[in-house]
């Protein structure tokens, strides 16, 4: 990782570290690399979530597209699936999409996408960062500064794809109570929803700049199970901040992650069409992979993060991968995770199957698992810190087939991942504080 990019573009506190400054140069950087590579003229596509530093920072990243000669193409308000979508449906050179995702409001972020929808290569980024440090004296005046448009109909282009997913399948029936995080999902998933028959009651669906995450959505799905049965709903889903993942909540109050849902999918397309494979990560949870085994599909794993997943994907040829988190991509559709898309894969999943989503995440059993994320401590020392590799692999004999250790530090945030699953909920959460016990003792304090 470079300077400014992580595991999903730049990340940071909003006019602190991510400075109306630094997006700038970003926007710059974009343009020059797009340059270097024939484009004469660039058009880029900016989406945002509703986040009040959005506007700010969608300013800085505009001046400095247009400072170097490209085109600034304004979606508005957008899930950062619908910039991914739109970068090809609209023939576009690049998509910008400025989102924190589930962080919350003082966050910021800044994630950029290729001509074909798909997120940047490391090599790529890493280019934007040379470029960051590189004064740019060739700078185009009169008519080759770069323009800011307004791009109409953009929100309706990508609700019409997502509602293709659906293929036909009328939801009537359904009474979903859909938490969209204040985010970019407010507007637009309550509407696909409601546009394929369900009843639709929707929460967490009123931005105001400074409530994105705020005791709502995937990050806080206690309050998803609340409405769920206030509402004597079938069915609820809860998205993040940008619309890209999901978390779903079954009639009777029990939460159906990621691991579920992409099990769910992933069955039901061994049913219909077939698949050769599914691409999960390092944080998915034992039961997933035993699921997967006991329906003979193969599995591949790779490190956190969607775009790990992607990058297999594309590799094998395989159509669906996703995460615990509720990212989860599907390449007949999406290029990136889109979390109101997998909602509308996962309930016509349950209307075809006339089954419940309690029901259909029986397709798994999940291990206990614990997560413990440890701050405060340096995370980039972790790599060379021996006491806490021993006390991993300790703790791994003593789990032998049992269970298992996944001990990480963050690509997005400012701590260290502890992560164990064992055969009870007690020797997951004791091995889990033991391994907590030496990253604290071992790497130095920030």
């Amino acid at each position: 990782m470079g300077q400014y990019f992580g595991t999903d573009g730049v990340r940071g506190i909003a006019n602190a570290e991510l400075t109306p400054e630094l997006a700038v140069g970003i926007g710059r950087a974009l343009v020059r690399t797009l340059r270097e590579e024939g484009t004469s003229r660039a058009r880029v596509l900016i989406g945002r979530d509703p986040r009040a530093s959005g506007e700010m920072l969608g300013a800085a990243l505009t001046a400095g597209i247009c400072s170097a000669g490209g085109d600034a193409l304004q979606l508005g308000i957008l899930p950062t699936p619908g910039v991914a979508y739109l970068c090809d449906a609209l023939d576009a050179d690049a998509g910008v999409m400025i989102s924190a995702s589930h962080n919350p409001v003082q966050d910021n972020g800044i994630k950029i996408f290729g001509p074909n929808g798909f997120k940047l290569k490391d090599e790529e980024e890493d280019r934007l960062e040379e470029l960051l440090q590189i004064f740019d004296e060739d700078r185009p005046v009169g008519v080759d500064i770069g323009r800011e448009r307004n791009i109409a109909g953009a929100v309706e282009v990508y609700q019409t794809h997502v509602i293709r997913a659906a293929d036909g399948t009328d939801l009537s029936g359904l009474h979903v109570v859909v938490d969209c995080a204040n985010g970019s999902a407010s507007q637009i998933a309550p509407a696909v929803l409601r546009r394929l028959g369900a009843t639709v009651t929707a929460v967490g669906a009123v931005p105001d700049g400074t409530n994105i995450n705020h005791r709502v959505g995937s990050t806080h799905p206690e309050h998803l199970v609340e409405r769920v049965a206030q509402n004597g709903a079938d069915v609820g889903i809860a998205h993040d901040g940008d619309a890209d993942r999901l978390i779903a909540c079954t009639s009777e109050g029990k939460l159906v992650d990621g691991d579920h849902i992409l099990a769910i999918l992933a069955a039901q397309r061994k049913a219909t069409v077939g698949i050769d494979g599914v691409v999960a990560t390092v944080m998915s949870n034992l039961g997933f992979i035993q699921a997967m085994e006991r329906l003979d599909i193969p599995v591949h794993t790779t490190a956190v993060g969607d775009r790990y997943v992607l990058e297999e994907m594309l590799n094998t040829g395989w159509v669906l991968g996703g995460e615990q988190s509720g990212h989860i991509i599907s390449r007949d559709h999406a290029t990136t995770g889109d979390g109101i898309l997998s909602a509308v894969l996962l309930l016509s999943a349950m209307v075809r199957q006339g089954k419940s989503l309690a029901d259909l995440a029986a397709v798994m059993t999940s291990l206990p698992q614990v997560l413990i994320n440890v701050k405060g401590v340096d995370k980039d020392k972790l790599d060379e810190c021996t006491p806490v590799w021993d006390a991993v692999t300790m703790a791994e004999e003593r789990l032998g087939r049992d269970g298992r250790v996944l001990l990480r530090k963050s690509g997005t945030e400012p701590l260290v991942r502890v992560m164990v699953e064992a055969d009870t909920s007690e020797r997951a959460q004791a091995e889990a504080e033991a391994l907590v016990k030496v990253v604290r003792d071992s790497l130095p304090v920030v």
